[in-house]
């Protein structure tokens, strides 16, 4: 585990899919002066002394990189294959060359193969000039060490997909997921911090709706909860934060939890 180090959680991005604003959308979520309304792509970071582990890396990766003024990376941990998790990745490659340094991939045999269609000159036997420089790990739904560290997938559904989130010390981080079955919520039980995601209030397929994630929260009991992965049919901020328990925060982009 983390032997009681400190982590520091940085949430890179909280929105869903396309992001809020939403490309030629003019709801008042979109053209909010709030900028906690402002969503890139969801992705977190957790820091731990001077390792750097980013979970997901969208398509604005190399702006949330920017952003948060990160210098290394110790790996990237993937909790599924689709575009917005995982479309940033060419942009490791400004870690290769700085730093003079391969950058470690954990991620399932089914996530390497959505890399694979996603940037076929990566893993390619021989080594296409310019492509980043990547040590893939495959992982399953068994915890696995990186620099000492156990990180414990945990198993849920984003509608029929197997999704992974993760749990490092109290912290776990579940997004994309529409459900967790008992045997998987026995892994969070415990957590100081809970992150998971929320698309809207109403009911969505492959999404928990917010009284769904609260429904969950309620179940793990978390001392801290956070709601991420949101789009523009959530609502302001503000007005949603209101509403919400007193240990439950609406995450947004920028925010940093340390536990």
């Amino acid at each position: 585990m983390t032997n009681n180090k400190p982590i520091t959680v940085t949430f890179l991005g909280t929105g869903t899919s396309t992001g809020v604003p939403v490309v030629a959308c003019n709801c008042k979520v979109c053209t909010s002066t709030d900028s906690r309304d402002h969503r890139l792509r969801t992705s977190v970071m957790i820091q731990v002394e001077d390792h750097h582990f980013v979970i997901d890396c969208g398509p604005d990766f190399r702006y949330q990189m920017i952003r948060e003024k990160v210098e290394d990376i110790s790996a990237i941990l993937f909790t599924h294959g689709h575009r917005d998790h995982i479309a940033g990745l060419d942009d490791v490659r400004a870690f290769n060359y700085v730093l003079n340094k391969t950058v470690d991939i954990y991620a399932t045999e089914k996530v390497i193969d959505s890399i694979n269609k996603e940037f076929p000159y990566i893993l390619t036997e021989k080594r296409f000039f310019g492509a980043p420089q990547l040590q893939f790990h495959v992982i399953d739904n068994k915890p696995f060490s990186i620099n000492g560290f156990e990180f414990t997938p945990i198993e849920v559904l984003h509608h029929k997909l197997p999704v992974f989130g993760f749990r490092l010390g109290d912290f776990t981080y579940i997004t994309d997921a529409s459900f967790i079955s008992d045997e998987e919520k026995k892994k969070i039980i415990g957590s100081k911090v809970l992150v998971i995601n929320a698309l809207r209030k109403s009911p969505h397929i492959s999404h928990f709706s917010l009284e769904q994630a609260l429904e969950v929260i309620r179940e793990l009991k978390p001392e801290f909860a956070y709601i991420t992965h949101l789009s523009h049919f959530m609502g302001l901020h503000d007005t949603i934060q209101e509403d919400l328990p007193e240990n439950v925060f609406l995450a947004y982009d920028g925010l940093k939890v340390i536990l």
